[in-house]
């Protein structure tokens, strides 16, 4: 019985043919049953069979069909008479080219094409003769208008990139139009459309000559894009033809959320200075739902009230077909209860805490401590009955405390303070403490606020400018040749300097508790258990459609509530309100956290970045002000401190900010003498995660005074025998590959006898390395009303107000 019910047919009928052969077969077959040997595997048969020839063929013409249904169902969900229009952001990359030129090329193409215009920066084309609607969005450009095209460009399908063959003989594209182009590219261009225009005024046989110089200059930033021609209605026809059918790039930070750009937009005033912005326009994206939050570049994360259907005013028609007056129809309403709240921040418990009452151990340990403390700061000589009558106000445990509290204030000002040098006498570390006291007192000066003469003015100014940049890329030069090193101070012992600083026999294998001495400010912060499972399934959970959702494509009212009223008129009087865009943010995207991006820096610029410097950062749809901490984007639970970001080089920002998921484009701005912005690096956002470790790390270094085989004498690294004893566990390297420990120190004038695996040179520098955990401040900053030329409200000191 329990062969035939572990065999299957095919293994029974070969033990009936084993009858045939006699008793002693079958008793042989017997024997390898039970004692394991028959292979189980071989005797049964194959869960899931080959497929044969024609089956994979069928197989593959079936996947074939289903993603050329996608493709094509991708396409006819943009610009059919029941979707939004495709919308293409026009950039021209000239002063001297005119989009309104190339509209009206565009708009006289054919004689049927319906043309209405909703504002004076949006039109909409209707097509009969491919069926699909287009809608050219002409932002402002110009000097001081990188901010309002590159909010144009996030919620635009494609880019009409203009161009003039009347510009070949100067520069095809000026210095603005490459700055747009560029900052475009970082940020994540919409499927960009070149276009050559003025290509008739030239001589027909230098045409070819000019296409083609053109067409090289493009190649060098594009180099998948051929150029059209835009002077005939033959050329307006082709290039509606080829927006409408190709295929559309997908920006995943737009594609995953919800987003309307706002035709009309209307400010209604209520109680208590604030009131109910109402913005109109086609919904794009994903379904949007009415509880969830919105953020409006230039004002901030708000809530929504209702949401208010209406007729579609640019849907084709007939002739004798007219428009309906129709009504707003209310879509969906808020519900106070499912609405999403806009608490950004964890409110801590300060008394939810471990409050135990110390043992009668430990209130003696620390009696200890603090008597062996207050024998080391008594003076040479003096007995232990002459100590008693020292004040309590000089106890070392509050004197250590008081040490802590200043050390944490200026913890962001440790750089100035740690200037770079590996020179050992005490002239060269006179002179290098004169000229930081004579930086410290320069930064300090302020200009006064009396009228001060133009010229003056500007003259000051610059020669301003040029001493701190000159300072700063000396700094950089120097951390550069002898990174992290210091001097060790002679008038404090080192290891009150460097107290908080331990050494490590190994940084990437020592441990580091990534939940010790955390400072207050990451009590208030969000962390996810699993970050990347969260954005998986909230991104999975937003695209599918529920009952109680706006579809993309529909033509609607979002009424957002509670709009500051000095906000408003701040935001209007600054000209946003000609392009203000809402998107839908997902859950969790309002709330603070630590989080972590990759930027590499543009190739333009070659100023230093110093850690903790003020940025503008551009993240996915929001923008803001911080101040990020640097570190090296390697592998491994420990990163080390980066002092400045250099030009060519690729690092990991971290600082305080909203949770956005990834992917979302990072571009990062810093203000120029001039007040304009110039984008100093790009990347993308890694993840939210606050237990990343960035350690920053000091070099002590000494010189050999005597070698002897093993052992040798080093001096210039400490200068007192009590900081030799106290930093005596801690591993020594030499920049020559040796490694060694202390032995015990020299006299009194901090020489010290250390023990190497090998002999050390006379030219060897020995080194004492020391980490400390950096953690970034809290210094996050909405950038409100961010247009040039406009006023800032909501943000102090907003830079993207100039």
């Amino acid at each position: 019985m329990g062969i035939e019910t572990i065999h299957k047919p095919g293994a029974l009928k070969q033990t009936n043919k084993s009858h045939k052969h006699g008793k002693h077969s079958s008793k042989r077959s017997l024997d390898r049953v039970a004692k394991g040997k028959t292979n189980l595997k071989a005797a049964t048969r194959k869960s899931h069979r080959e497929l044969g020839r024609e089956e994979r063929r069928h197989q593959a013409n079936q996947i074939r069909k289903n993603k050329r249904q996608e493709a094509i169902a991708l396409k006819r969900a943009i610009g059919g008479a029941t979707a939004a229009p495709f919308l293409t952001c026009v950039v021209p990359l000239h002063a001297n080219v005119d989009p309104n030129s190339a509209l009206a090329i565009i708009e006289g193409c054919d004689e049927e094409i319906a043309v209405q215009k909703a504002s004076d920066r949006i039109r909409y084309m209707n097509v009969p003769r491919f069926r699909q609607r287009f809608s050219f969005l002409c932002p402002e450009h110009g000097h001081g208008s990188e901010i309002s095209m590159l909010d144009a460009l996030k919620v635009s399908d494609s880019t009409l990139l203009l161009l003039s063959a009347t510009e070949v003989e100067e520069d095809i594209i000026d210095n603005q139009g490459a700055k747009i182009l560029n900052m475009a590219l970082r940020q994540g261009l919409p499927t960009p459309i070149v276009c050559l225009m003025d290509l008739e005024s030239i001589a027909p046989k230098k045409r070819g000559q000019v296409k083609a110089a053109v067409q090289k200059s493009i190649s060098s930033v594009l180099p998948d894009e051929k150029i059209m021609t835009l002077d005939s209605s033959t050329d307006g026809l082709n290039l509606l033809r080829r927006i409408g059918g190709q295929k559309r790039r997908v920006l995943h930070n737009k594609a995953n959320r919800p987003h309307l750009y706002g035709e009309r937009v209307e400010y209604v005033p209520g109680a208590d200075s604030v009131g109910t912005l109402k913005v109109t326009g086609f919904l794009r994206g994903i379904p949007l739902s009415v509880n969830q939050l919105v953020h409006i570049p230039g004002l901030g994360d708000f809530q929504l009230s209702e949401v208010y259907g209406l007729e579609d005013p640019y849907k084709p028609r007939k002739n004798d077909e007219e428009m309906t007056s129709g009504e707003a129809k209310l879509l969906a309403k808020a519900d106070p209860e499912k609405q999403t709240s806009l608490q950004r921040e964890n409110v801590p418990d300060e008394m939810d805490a471990e409050q135990t009452w110390p043992t009668e151990a430990e209130i003696a340990a620390s009696r200890n401590e603090n008597k062996k403390k207050l024998i080391k700061r008594i003076p040479k000589g003096m007995s232990d009955y002459q100590a008693c009558w020292i004040p309590d106000i000089e106890e070392v445990s509050e004197k250590e405390d008081d040490d802590d509290e200043d050390d944490e204030d200026s913890e962001g000002d440790d750089e100035e303070e740690d200037y770079m040098s590996c020179e050992s006498d005490s002239e060269s570390k006179v002179g290098e403490q004169e000229e930081d006291q004579d930086e410290e007192e320069f930064d300090e000066v302020s200009v006064s606020d009396g009228p001060i003469p133009a010229d003056k003015y500007d003259k000051e100014m610059d020669l301003e400018e040029d001493k701190k940049t000159l300072a700063k890329i000396q700094a950089a030069k120097d951390d550069a040749v002898f990174p992290d090193e210091i001097d060790t101070p002679a008038n404090i012992p080192a290891r009150e300097r460097f107290r908080k600083y331990r050494g490590l026999e190994s940084f990437r294998s020592s441990a580091w508790d990534v939940k010790e001495n955390l400072p207050f400010d990451y009590a208030k912060i969000y962390q996810f258990k699993n970050f990347d499972r969260t954005k998986r399934r909230v991104i999975k959970q937003s695209q599918e459609e529920m009952d109680d959702v706006i579809l993309p494509g529909w033509f609607i009212t979002l009424c957002v509530k509670n709009v500051s009223q000095d906000l408003w008129n701040a935001f209007n009087s600054a000209g946003m309100s000609n392009t203000v865009i809402v998107y839908g943010m997902l859950p969790h995207e309002h709330q603070m956290t630590v989080m972590n991006v990759c930027l590499k820096r543009t190739p333009n610029s070659t100023i230093p970045i110093k850690s903790k410097e003020r940025l503008i950062v551009q993240c996915g749809y929001r923008r803001f002000i911080v101040n990020p901490v640097f570190s090296q984007h390697t592998n491994g639970d420990k990163h080390k401190y980066e002092r400045f970001f250099r030009p060519g080089s690729t690092i990991v920002a971290t600082f305080f900010a909203p949770i956005q998921f990834p992917p979302a484009p990072v571009v990062c701005f810093r203000e120029n003498p001039d007040t304009s912005l110039g984008m100093v690096a790009s990347g993308s956002v890694i993840d939210c995660n606050p237990d990343r470790v960035v350690l920053k790390r000091v070099v002590l270094s000494g010189h050999p005074f005597k070698i002897h085989r093993r052992s040798a004498v080093i001096r210039f690294m400490f200068f007192n025998p009590d900081d030799i004893e106290y930093f005596k566990p801690c591993k020594l390297r030499t920049k020559l590959g040796r490694s060694g420990h202390i032995r015990e120190s020299l006299g009194t004038h901090g020489h010290m006898k250390c023990v190497f695996d090998a002999q050390l040179k006379s030219h060897d520098t020995v080194m004492l390395y020391l980490y400390k955990r950096v953690f970034p401040k809290w210094t996050y900053e909405d950038c409100v009303v961010s247009c040039p030329g406009g006023s800032s409200a909501g943000a102090a000191d907003d830079p993207m107000q100039e």
